[in-house]
């Protein structure tokens, strides 16, 4: 298993419809995201950042991250909540949820 955070900035004037929308995220999205092996996923919110956890027991996440990104439901739905986004100053040329170094964990 791979624990896997991340970082995105969240457009303050976007931030009600943010919220609004992951009351009801669809059903074929979850479903999406677990048939790509991701599990335990949560967004949580600090100021305007958005921080993401989800933990990932498949054998390439790459893949199944490509698989889930070609998804028309998936697309579907990034194309609601991309806009309440921004990448983080922190985020590397072409990366919109920025990685996040683990540096402690306790099992």
């Amino acid at each position: 298993m791979r624990r896997v955070a991340q970082v995105i900035g969240v457009r303050p004037d976007k931030l009600d419809e943010y919220r609004a929308l992951h009351r009801g995220v669809p059903q074929p999205v979850l479903d999406q995201l677990r048939r790509c092996h991701i599990a335990n996923y949560s967004i949580h919110l600090l100021g305007d950042r958005l921080f993401s956890y989800f933990e990932y027991h498949g054998d390439d996440l790459a893949a199944d991250l490509a698989r889930m990104s070609a998804d028309e439901a998936t697309q579907a739905w990034w194309k609601l909540t991309a806009p309440c986004q921004q990448p983080v100053r922190e985020a590397a040329p072409g990366e919109w949820w920025a990685a996040t170094e683990q540096v402690f964990l306790m099992e």
